[in-house]
């Protein structure tokens, strides 16, 4: 069955990762915070932030602004926010891919909201996606099957009709227990060779 959609994660793929590891480490080193700590009430809290049950905020409040602190809020809603970087190669061959065949392009993202909505604005990737079903819209988020099931009807699209692309092993695994192709990226020109062997060149 010919490919009519792509279903493509953002962080890792189009964009750097928007609060990761690395992030969070930086943000210690800059804020003089104690990472360990941070990182401890991160695990504990960001699932629930990423399927749409906190506000950043709130989130916040929970890991950093639980005590007073020497900087502000705003001060570190920026600094997470300008931790995204977009990855050029790899939207432009989205973008050509979509153009050239006609695809149905949807984000199948774990993000929350605020984070999710400041990255669709700065980086335009409404361009890019017809639809988003990010976890803080759904309130479900990878690998929960649901949500893949979620994308399936509202691209209304079979399974074998779609391509998921993510750089994490698992979430591809779960994509393609629901009869979706996948690709785990870990190179544009990997991911570029991939999707030309199924004909999108």
């Amino acid at each position: 069955m010919t490919i009519s959609t792509l279903f493509l994660d953002i962080g890792g793929v189009l964009l750097t990762n928007g609060w990761d590891r690395k992030a969070r480490r930086l943000a210690t080193e800059t804020f003089g915070l104690n990472y360990e700590e941070m990182n401890e009430r991160h695990h504990l809290t960001f699932d629930t932030y990423e399927v749409g049950k906190l506000t950043l905020d709130e989130y916040l409040d929970r890991i950093v602004f639980y005590e007073e602190r020497s900087f502000t809020r705003d001060t570190f809603r920026t600094f997470m926010f300008d931790q995204s970087r977009a990855l050029p190669e790899m939207i432009e061959l989205v973008t050509r891919l979509k153009a050239r065949y006609g695809l149905k392009v949807a984000a199948v993202s774990n993000e929350g909201r605020e984070l999710n909505e400041y990255r669709i604005r700065t980086f335009g990737l409404g361009r890019i996606f017809d639809f988003f079903i990010s976890s803080s819209f759904v309130h479900y988020r990878k690998p929960d099957a649901d949500i893949y099931r979620i994308a399936l009807d509202i691209a209304q699209v079979a399974p074998e009709q779609v391509i998921y692309i993510d750089d994490r092993p698992m979430f591809v695994d779960e994509a393609r227990s629901q009869g979706i192709q996948g690709i785990v990226h870990t190179t544009y020109e990997q991911t570029r060779d991939k999707l030309a062997s199924v004909g999108l060149t």
